[in-house]
């Protein structure tokens, strides 16, 4: 997740004539997001979009992906990754924060921003939670395990309580890092992810409409 590089693609699905606009998502993170080591099609906004097309959900997904981003490098470019016109946003940073070993404070202090600043914007947002690498110490993850419920209650915003949930440890379905999932590893985390993502969906289109 260390090295930089940065992926913006936009995928819709295919919509009945007539059809309203579809929702506008755009998935804000690291590496993770940006689908780092993967073919473009195999990462993770492009595999997330094909799967919700074949359910009949119409969305315009945005890859707001940058790999080696922590929390502060995905605040310091809020407005421009996510521009006006956002519906949705899919939050998912962290990870560089710990394993950068930062204090889970600066790590807290930055997702606060970010979701205060999308909050007042009227944008829905689907928070997704990392975990700490067990050689950081019990108390470091305690403390960075309970930034991403208490910021999602705080600001009333569904969570996804770990955005690797399935994939991670598992050598199988991650690349030779052992820590980015390889194509197997991301149909993985689009499966448990989808439904949430649907809710968000939801959630979205009901404040358009209101």
């Amino acid at each position: 997740m260390a090295a930089y590089s940065l992926t913006l693609t936009i995928g819709t699905a295919a919509l009945p004539a007539g059809a309203a606009t579809p929702v506008k998502i755009v998935a804000l993170g690291d590496s993770l997001t940006a689908g780092l080591g993967l073919p473009a099609k195999d990462g993770f906004v492009p595999r997330l979009q094909a799967a919700l097309a074949a359910a009949g959900v119409a969305v315009a997904l945005v890859n707001a992906g940058v790999s080696g981003d922590t929390a502060a490098d995905g605040l310091a470019r809020l407005d421009w990754s996510v521009p006006a016109g956002t519906d949705a946003v899919i939050l998912e940073l962290g990870a560089n924060d710990m394993l950068r070993g930062l204090k889970p404070e600066v790590t807290r202090a930055a997702l606060d921003a970010i979701l205060r600043r999308l909050t007042a914007r009227h944008i829905a947002v689907l928070l997704c939670g990392m975990r700490a690498a067990p050689n950081l110490g019990a108390a470091y993850g305690q403390q960075f395990a309970r930034i991403y419920p208490e910021l999602a209650a705080k600001y009333g915003v569904p969570l996804y309580p770990f955005f690797l949930d399935g994939v991670a440890t598992d050598l199988k379905l991650t690349q030779p890092d052992g820590m980015h999932p390889n194509a197997a590893g991301v149909g993985v985390i689009v499966e448990r992810i989808l439904p949430a993502v649907k809710e968000l969906i939801a959630r979205a289109a009901a404040r358009r409409a209101s």
